[in-house]
């Protein structure tokens, strides 16, 4: 369907598809949801550095999805740059219509981030553990700029998971 400005889905998802793009997993806990709370996932390619001083970055998130809905709540979160050797992690957090965010993590080694109390994936290239400075609606998703308040880079083996063309890639 064309767009005002004559592009259509399709021209403009395929353009895009051309963008290489590295491969994240942002997690962030629901202290609300159910006793113990629950952590909620969310593979995302739409992420980047947006300052060094101070450190922040942003993250698109779809509006009124799961991961929008807890980050406008809380405003502590967390992302895990995947390695390579993740893909499965990746798949399996982009599944639509998932089952529950607690089996998604049952069985993915983690540890929980001592700023943002989320989980922080074991073997991922760097973790950054971060806490919303501004959130600014643009079309059907939101941009969700963050402070960094920790990062690492907790495992120095493998390469980037990469996003090209539809497929998780890796570089070779």
């Amino acid at each position: 369907m064309p767009h005002p400005g004559g592009v259509s889905d399709e021209e403009f998802r395929a353009a895009l598809s051309r963008l290489a793009a590295g491969v994240v997993l942002v997690t962030a806990h629901d202290p609300e949801d159910g006793p113990r709370g629950e952590d909620v996932g969310m593979t995302a390619t739409a992420f980047m550095s947006v300052s060094l001083e101070p450190p922040l970055v942003m993250v698109s998130v779809r509006n009124d999805s799961r991961m929008d809905d807890l980050l406008e709540r809380q405003p502590l979160w967390a992302v895990s740059v995947l390695a390579e050797s993740q893909r499965h992690i990746a798949g399996r957090f982009a599944m639509k219509g998932r089952i529950s965010d607690r089996l998604l993590f049952e069985d993915i080694p983690y540890v929980r981030g001592k700023e943002a109390d989320a989980p922080l994936v074991g073997g991922a290239l760097a973790t950054l553990e971060c806490r919303t400075e501004q959130r600014v609606v643009a079309g059907d998703h939101t941009l969700v700029i963050g402070r960094v308040l920790a990062a690492a880079t907790p495992s120095a083996d493998g390469g980037p998971l990469t996003y090209f063309r539809g497929k998780y890639r890796h570089l070779s």
